[in-house]
């Protein structure tokens, strides 16, 4: 690796066109996820399964999986946050939409910023499912504090705030995080990431 290419810290800065190519991949396929799995939060909203509204945090997990995907594959500074608001905007962008419009961008800077965030302080080294938990569960802290002000302002009080957040950090670690953990070495075992570090560690981190 070449000094013009790398950081003082020793990792990779520069773009390839298939880290390029795997963004924009990875944010139309998950952002057409985002786009169902809305459809499917606003059904469950109304049925009112979650009697208890903060618990509703609990539903987030599958909306933080962009980042985590994004920054355990390509593995570069603001991939992880590219990847996450790109995704949003293709939620926005499919027919019909969502139902918060292009507020969605918004959650998907706060989002993609969480996992990034931790990435950065690890600098971009370590890509293990703790990691991604850890990422997983800093989108989903940043997400719920953006959505107290948002969505909830005269509606939670300071318990349901933080109730709120924990659940969303929860979802966040369990399904954005280690689920998309599996899901990276799943496509490693696949041959489909072959031209990525995480395809070619073959050994599943621990």
């Amino acid at each position: 690796m070449s000094s013009a290419t790398a950081s003082k810290n020793g990792f990779d800065v520069r773009y390839r066109t298939i880290d390029l190519v795997t963004i924009t991949t990875l944010a139309v396929a998950v952002g057409v996820l985002f786009w169902a799995w809305g459809k499917a939060y606003g059904e469950i909203s109304i049925l009112g399964v979650f009697s208890y509204p903060p618990s509703v945090g609990l539903l987030g997990g599958p909306f933080l999986l962009a980042g985590v995907l994004g920054g355990l594959i390509v593995r570069k500074p603001g991939a992880a946050l590219a990847t996450e608001v790109a995704a949003a905007a293709v939620s926005a962008l499919v027919p019909g939409g969502t139902e918060w419009g292009f507020s969605v961008l918004v959650s998907g800077f706060w989002q993609g910023l969480g996992v990034e965030l931790v990435l950065a302080v690890l600098l971009y080294r370590r890509f293990n499912v703790y990691v991604a938990a850890l990422g997983g569960a800093f989108a989903g802290a940043f997400e719920s504090v953006y959505e107290w002000n948002a969505y909830y302002e005269g509606v939670f009080d300071t318990s349901d705030r933080f109730a709120h957040l924990g659940f969303f950090v929860l979802s966040g670690a369990v399904v954005a995080g280690v689920g998309g953990w599996l899901l990276v070495q799943a496509l490693a075992r696949a041959g489909v990431l072959d031209a990525f570090a995480a395809g070619r560690e073959r050994v599943d981190e621990v």
